[in-house]
C-alpha cells in the first residue's frame, strides 16, 4: 500500500513540477505494470497551468474532485491550481483502504449539495488506524487547500511515511507485494472483461443502427453486430464505454445482453467497488 502510493505521489510531484495537472486521479487510474509497479494514467482532462494561473473549469469524477472546484464553479474566486489532486489521493487512498469512500458523493448530486456536504459532513476514519495515518489523511482531505498537503515534500514529512524509503520508490526498487504476471487468472480475467466490452458495444452501434433506420427498416440485415453497406469509418467506430459511470452521467444506461460471464471469478481483481 504504501509503495503504490509512493508511485502515484512521485507521479504527482512529476507532474506539478510542470504546467500539468491531472484532474482526474482514482482508483481507476491508477494501473499497475508488468512488475507490480503503480502509475498513474488518463490524462484526457489533463489541464495546463501556467505559472500564477488557476483554473475554474468544473472537471474531474465528482466523488474524486475537491471542494474548491465546485466553489469555484458556483462563485468564481480564485480558482484552483494543483492542490485538487492532492485531495483526490487522499479520497483514493482512503477507498482503498475501506472500500468506500469517505463522502457519499455520486454523479447525480448536484454541485450545490456537494457544498453543503463538505461544509456539514465530516469525514470519520476508522479506530482501528494508526493515529498517524489518520493525521495524514486529515492532511490529504482538509476542505481549505491552504491547510492541505499538497507537495511530495509535505509526504515525505508525515511521521506515518517517515520509514520509507522514497529513492528506492522512485526507482522502483522496492519489491512489490503484488505483482500481476505471477497470477494465472488474471489475464482470463482481462480477456473476460474485453468480451464482455466487444459485445456491449457490438450491442450498443446495433441498437444507434436500428433507432437511425426505423423500426420497418431494422431487421434487414441479418448478420448481427454488422453495420448496413456504405457505412462510413466513422459509424464503424464506436467509442468504447467508460466503466465509471460517475465521469460520464449521461452514458448509455442500457443494460448490456445477458452473457455467460466469468467475472465473478475474478472479481476479486478486476472489480471496483463503490464506483456509482
Amino acid at each position: 500500500m504504501r509503495m503504490w502510493r509512493g508511485h502515484v505521489q512521485t507521479d504527482l510531484r512529476e507532474s506539478t513540477g510542470k504546467p500539468l495537472e491531472p484532474l482526474d486521479v482514482k482508483p481507476d487510474n491508477i494501473l499497475l505494470d508488468e512488475q507490480g509497479h503503480a502509475h498513474l494514467t488518463d490524462f484526457n482532462i489533463a489541464t495546463i497551468i501556467k505559472d500564477g494561473e488557476r483554473a475554474t473549469a468544473l472537471a474531474g469524477t465528482k466523488p474524486y474532485m475537491a471542494p474548491e472546484i465546485f466553489q469555484s464553479f458556483v462563485s468564481g474566486g480564485t480558482g484552483y491550481a494543483f492542490e485538487v489532486d492532492w485531495w483526490s489521493l487522499g479520497v483514493t487512498v482512503f477507498e482503498v483502504l475501506r472500500s468506500w469512500r469517505p463522502y457519499d458523493i455520486h454523479a447525480s448530486n448536484s454541485v450545490e449539495s456537494l457544498l453543503q456536504l463538505f461544509s456539514t459532513i465530516s469525514v470519520q476514519y476508522s479506530p482501528a488506524w494508526p493515529k498517524d495515518l489518520v493525521s495524514l489523511m486529515r492532511k490529504l482531505l482538509t476542505v481549505n487547500p491552504e491547510h492541505r498537503y499538497t507537495s511530495l515534500s509535505d509526504m515525505q514529512a508525515a511521521p506515518y511515511l517517515s520509514d520509507v524509503n522514497w529513492d528506492a520508490v522512485y526507482e522502483k526498487k522496492m519489491e512489490p507485494g503484488f505483482v500481476p504476471n505471477e497470477n494465472d487468472y488474471l489475464q482470463e480475467c482481462l480477456d473476460v472483461v474485453q468480451q464482455e466490452f466487444m459485445i456491449f458495444n457490438r450491442e450498443k452501434l446495433k441498437r444507434r443502427q436500428e433507432t437511425e433506420e426505423g423500426p420497418s427498416e431494422a431487421g434487414r440485415d441479418s448478420v448481427e453486430g454488422e453495420p448496413e453497406t456504405g457505412a462510413t469509418d466513422e459509424d464503424l467506430q464506436d467509442p468504447e464505454p467508460d466503466p465509471d459511470p460517475d465521469r460520464d452521467p449521461d452514458q448509455d444506461q442500457d443494460p448490456a445482453p445477458e452473457t455467460s460471464s466469468k467475472l465473478s471469478m475474478c472479481g476479486s481483481v478486476c472489480s471496483s467497488p463503490g464506483s456509482c
